[in-house]
């Protein structure tokens, strides 16, 4: 595992993390409990900060950025990720908000200054383009993605389920590597 400080600030990491050894984590990052960051996934909090709740999982191949503070943009774009929130394979944020209990699928690609509400799922290999609002209780799907039907209440439960999930793969992981 590479933890990497940039400009002096190092990674805080929360208790039970599971921190794949090829994955990188650089800069002012700050990871809650019982997340499981995944094979090869960078999280590079060089320019701005990235912030993810309890008990998230970042699968394998994911890119976590953010944009730089300007004159423009004086906070730039963070990004910030919510409490029980899964990030599909290959999945690409940067500088946007993701809320609590939400799926981004596999290969997705959300841009600068989104923010998606609680309890959303986002279809595998969709683009949501800058400053999209993505509303709660709903499927978006597409490229550009667009919001396809609310989501039923199985699925609802179904966010929060997949996180937990998580959460018990990444202590078996815990378990094997001590």
């Amino acid at each position: 595992m590479s933890v990497s400080s940039y400009l002096n600030t190092t990674p805080q990491l929360g208790e039970g993390l599971y921190l794949h050894p090829s994955a990188q984590v650089i800069g002012d990052v700050t990871v809650g409990a019982d997340c499981s960051i995944w094979c090869n996934t960078v999280l590079r909090g060089d320019v701005n900060r990235i912030v993810i709740g309890n008990c998230t999982n970042v699968q394998d191949f994911a890119m976590g950025h953010v944009s730089h503070k300007n004159d423009k943009k004086p906070d730039g774009s963070p990004l910030i990720i919510g409490d029980y929130v899964t990030i599909g394979h290959q999945a690409m944020l940067h500088g946007c908000t993701i809320g609590n209990e939400c799926l981004i699928g596999m290969a997705a690609i959300i841009m600068d200054d989104v923010v998606v509400q609680d309890q959303v799922m986002v279809g595998a290999g969709s683009l949501v383009p800058p400053g999209k609002v993505l509303e709660s209780g709903h499927l978006y799907v597409g490229r550009p993605a667009v919001k396809v039907r609310a989501l039923t209440p199985e699925e609802i439960a179904y966010l929060k389920y997949s996180a937990e999930h998580y959460v018990r793969v990444k202590n078996n992981y815990l378990k094997d590597h001590l």
